[in-house]
């Protein structure tokens, strides 16, 4: 009976064992990280993890266990021993290969593998896969290896052997064979409590990079997705009703006071620019790093700087929605991709529109990413330029046209345009794998480096975009804004996803219809990107 039973709790003890190696390399691969903690911390998040590993182990052994149990009590019955070595070895090289998308994923957006990462490399495969080509390919390949090995070694040494008794007794046989389904079931809910299983349950720190490194990889893709699928409640409700109103109605409250004009013309054109991961780290004059942005600089001494700009999120879908439509990020959703909810909010380009200004819209990649295309249409965009409108020759990127050429697209097409006009250009070179059409100024030796460049890169794009711009007829009645679409963990790649400085990005306003007393001046508020379409309005009247 013992033999029996011990199948339980080696293949049990096989799983947690392998969760365990899971979050070993994942804390491997950021030792340098997590050196900052002490070994108890790091220690405690096997400690915590445990309870969550436990919950996932739980729900990999429904199936042999009911395969065993019936095996167990009827030996007549075909042995489930294949069946349960290949269901094994499947799940462990799925588990391996989760842990390492975990791990760049991690890296890139601060966050653990979710259902947002799934839906991107489902709905926009080229892009998703652009994304990851800066990862390091081959580390993570081996690293994936090394732990089928550790599954194959660990399934080898605890049940290779385990062959199923053929022994009479069924009646003693069922209580066990209950029991133990029985105890699986509770580590699947985590415990006798009113809560199940939850991330809070391996929460035991305030430094997050411990908490991610508790939760299993695995249980929290299947949560998230299971949420992401379900028409749930918002889980940040924690106010009641009349005290959320009254909060949300003072932040956004106008004040009756007199507010300066910029702007020496009543209906000038408008031209905004959001430049793709345009972090205040590659600026020097909000205190970024020296010679990578020099022509920023230089449009800075001729426009109006706000120094203290945050962006909504860390991703570009929501970003554009901030600056066009000043929505804030949503944590656990797109509002863009939700057509029947971004197609009721207010925006820029809206209100232009009714003004009789043209629209348009300017991007090197394809619009369809992430249901931009739909967004612009509804929101009054007349002209959308996007990468099938260009050249096969000029598409030379994985994402598309480089910005050069994209910006070189909006001055031919401005210049056939009538005034007034609103458009909004959007950049994509500095994005990954950091593509440029000639050597890089910094060298691609990494990740870092190649950020540097490609920033660079778009830096004197655009600087050579308003130079030309000065040339043309309409210069002198536009006012141009540069924002960036969010900020970025690179060049420094010390900002982890919930620091603030994380998503400190430029703001600047420059050109002919720039009133010459604001030329060269800084604002030091704070603000944000969702200020830009009310600041643009009011300063339109």
């Amino acid at each position: 009976m013992i033999k029996s039973l011990s199948f339980y709790f080696k293949y049990f003890l096989f799983w947690m064992l392998f969760f365990c190696a899971n979050r070993l390399t994942f804390e491997l691969w950021y030792f340098i990280k997590f050196s900052k903690s002490s070994f108890a911390d790091i220690l405690s998040t096997f400690f915590f993890g445990a309870h969550m590993d436990a919950s996932m182990a739980g729900y990999f052994c429904v199936i042999p266990f009911l395969m065993y149990s019936i095996f167990w009590m009827f030996p007549k019955t075909i042995s489930p021993t294949k069946f349960i070595k290949y269901y094994t070895f499947t799940l462990v090289c799925i588990t391996s290969l989760f842990t390492l998308i975990d791990i760049n994923i991690y890296r890139e957006w601060g966050t653990k593998f979710n259902y947002r990462a799934l839906d991107l490399f489902f709905t926009a495969t080229e892009e998703a896969i652009a994304s990851s080509s800066s990862s390091p390919i081959t580390a993570s390949l081996i690293g994936i290896i090394v732990l089928i090995i550790i599954g194959f070694v660990l399934y080898n040494k605890l049940l290779a052997q385990s062959e199923i008794p053929k022994s009479n007794g069924i009646y003693l046989k069922i209580p066990f064979a209950l029991l133990s389904l029985g105890l699986i079931f509770l580590a699947i809910r985590g415990g006798w409590g009113v809560a199940p299983m939850n991330t809070s349950k391996v929460y035991f720190s305030n430094q997050q990079l411990l908490n991610f490194s508790a939760v299993n990889t695995n249980w929290f893709l299947m949560e998230n997705i299971i949420a992401n699928q379900e028409s749930i409640n918002n889980p940040y409700t924690y106010f009641g009703e009349s005290e959320r109103k009254s909060t949300v109605e003072g932040l956004f409250k106008h004040q009756e006071k007199d507010y300066p004009h910029i702007f020496n013309q009543a209906h000038p054109n408008v031209i905004i620019i959001i430049m793709e991961s345009f972090t205040a780290d590659v600026i020097e004059k909000l205190g970024g790093e020296k010679d990578i942005t020099p022509n920023f600089d230089k449009l800075s001494d001729e426009g109006l700087l706000f120094n203290h700009i945050y962006s909504a999120s860390d991703r570009t879908d929501k970003g554009l929605v901030a600056v066009i439509s000043g929505f804030p990020s949503q944590a656990i959703r797109s509002v863009v991709k939700e057509n029947d909810k971004q197609a009721h909010l207010p925006s820029i380009s809206k209100e232009l529109k009714q003004k009789n200004y043209n629209t348009s819209f300017f991007y090197g990649g394809n619009t369809e990413f992430s249901n931009f295309k739909s967004y612009l249409l509804t929101h009054d965009f007349s002209k959308i330029i996007d990468v099938k409108s260009f050249k096969s020759g000029e598409i030379a990127s994985s994402w598309g046209a480089f910005d050069e050429v994209t910006f070189a697209k909006q001055i031919d097409y401005l210049n056939k345009e009538p005034q007034p006009f609103f458009s909004t250009l959007l950049t994509l070179s500095n994005h990954e794998p950091f593509e440029l059409p000639t050597k890089g100024r910094f060298g691609n030796q990494n990740d870092e480096n190649k950020f540097r460049s490609t920033s660079f890169y778009t830096d004197q794009a655009l600087w050579n975009y308003v130079e030309k711009a000065k040339k043309q007829d309409w210069y002198n009645n536009t006012v141009f804004i540069v924002v960036a679409d969010h900020g970025h963990r690179l060049p420094k790649n010390t900002n982890e996803i919930y620091n603030p400085a994380r998503y400190h990005i430029p703001l600047l306003f420059f050109g002919g219809a720039l009133k010459k007393e604001y030329q060269g001046k800084t604002i030091t508020k704070f603000g944000a990107q969702v200020d830009i379409a009310s600041t643009i309005s009011n300063q339109l009247g």
